[in-house]
């Protein structure tokens, strides 16, 4: 069914019938707003109460006139607060019962365009009416309560041509205004471009001296009360309760809060530019996740709200042996190289299980060996027994220099190093047959493993990797979220750490990495952990994991300034990150976080505005921009347990 003949240059397609079914493509409105609308507002602007619009034109194209009316006055109805024809509609929309429009807000004390949204109401005993809001250019918002008095019937056209045509004029002559009012106040320039970014890179303070604190030293000295720590050009000076503060410091009195080591989460996906799985193959050691770092990553800022200071950026879950990964500080505004641990060992990404034997990629996934558990042991010990040989034939080339040299292979150079001690693998693991067969395989080229990460039955084994020399970086309290993890339990972090295995609590999720305070808390409920103890499930244990804890992971002379300032004791859910720290540079801070979040709800009204006030097209209901995240993905998608949830 079409509005006109068929083949008609404007006709319309209103229905397609299949099977007697009925396929509406273009459907009329629920109601016919055109007529005359007083609009009450709840609260108030500054200047102009209340609003009258007129709405006209066609159904499909509606148009319209905003002004403002006066008061009350002798409880007659009100009067339009002066004569002209008003201020033209933009953009008029008619969507089933919903009504909107732009609005010119200068008549209200707003400089830039308002928007106005209704709901229709159908009431059979009252004029036609709508409930909704109009937001101001300053992203404040009214109530609106509205009531038509004059229909399409009763009025044939809300404005007169001569009215249309003044609101033209008007129109004209403030859009001609708008590019000055849009330019008065120019766009800062922070760091990243974009939310919460800094004005500039974190000011360096040589000498800072925070005094009157309770400090987790995470160290020989524990639980300091009343203590005092200095930190001088980048690095911690003095921790205890009787330093000496130098004449040039700068005192801070943080009396009644708490100053912990910032929290190292050992694995990560974030301040990636996404696609963290390279899977095409079962082998990719040659690829590497700092080749793609990404200082733009909002998750940076918000998990330096949540006291993170560095993090282990693995490579996805996808292969037996997979990419190189990336340690970085949380350097928020700094550029993709400076974000790097510049003294953290390098290290690898392994995988055991369903992930990289594709037992839960779909049917499409049946080609790509291995598909069984003895086929990813098989493939990592043929790995290594090739990277052994080719670093022979490598030996043997530079002692004679006969012939020429081998064949370079990035991938098997990674592995090489795997097996010299220069590079440590994290390992993704889950059953307890899984990790001693990994383990048993490593020790027969005489290699420790870095770590295993979520290691969810690593209480069953505890035994064997406190043997080896392996430490676990599990989950806290993830379990049955897919088959292989069914024999998961939160008590596995204390157990394991009972039996002599360095434990820490990593997120492996860009939300839970903003709370690992809390993570690191569960080791006290499922266990008993000293809260002591347990902090350092997110301090000093996943630094020890990376091999940094020579410069991080404790509070103690010598070591980076890497610091967090609570507003009480860390583990507690009723304490807040006021203060983050890295080198001795503040990189968050709760009470500049409130202006930041001001100067941005301001700059976001500016943007708004200039683009109303632009003729660009605008997106239909339900149409949205496609991104690269939703290409590449910042996460995991085949560790993650929401989306093993769904089969993934």
């Amino acid at each position: 069914m079409t509005d006109s003949d068929l083949f008609g240059e404007k006709s319309k397609v209103l229905e397609t019938w299949v099977l007697g079914q009925r396929h509406e493509h273009t459907r009329d409105p629920l109601f016919d707003v055109r007529g005359q609308w007083n609009l009450k507002l709840a609260p108030k602007p500054s200047q102009g109460g209340d609003i009258e619009l007129k709405i006209a034109g066609e159904l499909s194209k509606l148009e319209g006139t905003s002004r403002p009316l006066a008061a009350k006055s002798n409880g007659k109805s009100k009067k339009p607060a002066n004569d002209e024809a008003g201020d033209k509609l933009k953009q008029v929309g008619l969507r089933d019962a919903r009504f909107s429009a732009l609005v010119e807000a200068k008549p209200w004390g707003h400089s830039g365009i308002a928007q106005l949204s209704l709901v229709l109401l159908d009431d059979e005993n009252s004029d036609l009416q709508g409930l909704g809001v109009i937001t101001w250019p300053d992203g404040s918002q009214s109530r609106i309560e509205a009531t038509r008095h004059t229909n399409a019937d009763e009025k044939s056209e809300a404005a007169t041509s001569d009215d249309k045509d003044s609101a033209d004029k008007q129109s004209n002559d403030k859009d001609a205004d708008s590019p000055a009012e849009a330019s008065s106040k120019p766009t800062p320039v922070v760091y990243p471009l974009g939310a919460f970014g800094a004005a500039g890179s974190a000011s360096a303070t040589e000498c800072v001296a925070f005094t009157n604190a309770t400090i987790w030293t995470c160290g020989p000295e524990g639980i300091l009360e009343n203590a005092t720590l200095l930190s001088r050009d980048g690095r911690i000076e003095a921790v205890g309760a009787d330093v000496k503060i130098p004449a040039d410091a700068r005192v801070m009195n943080v009396e009644g809060k708490h100053i912990t080591p910032g929290i190292i989460d050992c694995h990560s996906h974030m301040a990636t530019d996404g696609g963290i799985n390279e899977s095409t193959q079962a082998v990719t050691a040659e690829v590497r996740i700092g080749d793609f770092v990404d200082s733009d990553d909002i998750n940076i800022y918000r998990q330096l709200a949540g006291g993170v200071t560095s993090a282990n950026i693995l490579h996805g879950s996808a292969n037996p042996i997979g990419g190189q990964n990336q340690v970085i500080k949380l350097r928020w505004g700094a550029l993709p190289e400076a974000m790097k641990f510049a003294e953290a060992p390098a290290g690898i990404k392994f995988a055991l299980g369903e992930n990289v034997k594709q037992s839960n990629w779909g049917e499409r996934f049946t080609s790509r060996y291995p598909q069984t558990r003895m086929g990813v042991e098989q493939i990592i010990y043929d790995s290594f027994q090739t990277a052994h040989e080719y670093e022979q034939q490598w030996d043997r080339w530079r002692k004679s220099h006969r012939g020429s040299p081998p064949r370079r292979d990035l991938e098997l150079d990674a592995l090489v190093e795997i097996l010299r001690g220069e590079r440590w693998i994290h390992c993704h693991s889950y059953r307890q047959d899984e990790i001693l067969a990994l383990l048993r395989t490593l020790e027969e080229f005489h290699i420790t493993i870095g770590s295993l990460q979520h290691i969810l039955e690593g209480y069953k084994v505890a035994d064997a990797m406190a043997q080896h020399g392996a430490m676990g970086s599990s989950f806290s309290d993830w379990w049955a979220y897919k088959f292989e993890v069914y024999d998961a339990i939160p008590y596995n972090g204390v157990l394991m750490h009972n039996a002599g295995v360095v434990v820490s609590f990593n997120s492996d999720d860009a939300e839970l990495a903003r709370h690992l305070n809390h993570e690191a808390a569960k080791a006290v409920k499922y266990g008993g952990v000293p809260a002591e103890e347990a902090l350092k499930f997110v301090t000093l244990n996943p630094a020890k994991q990376l091999r940094i804890d020579t410069l991080v992971g404790s509070l103690e002379p010598g070591k980076h300034a890497d610091f967090v300032i609570w507003s009480g004791p860390p583990l507690s859910t009723l304490s807040r990150c006021e203060q983050t720290w890295i080198d001795g540079r503040n990189y968050f801070d709760l009470t500049q976080d409130q202006q930041l979040r001001q100067r941005d709800r301001e700059l976001k009204n500016r943007l708004i505005q200039k683009a109303l006030r632009g003729d660009g097209p605008m997106l239909n209901p339900g149409e949205s921009n496609s991104t690269e995240e939703v290409l590449w993905p910042r996460v995991d998608i085949f560790c993650r347990a929401s989306n093993h949830r769904q089969g993934r």
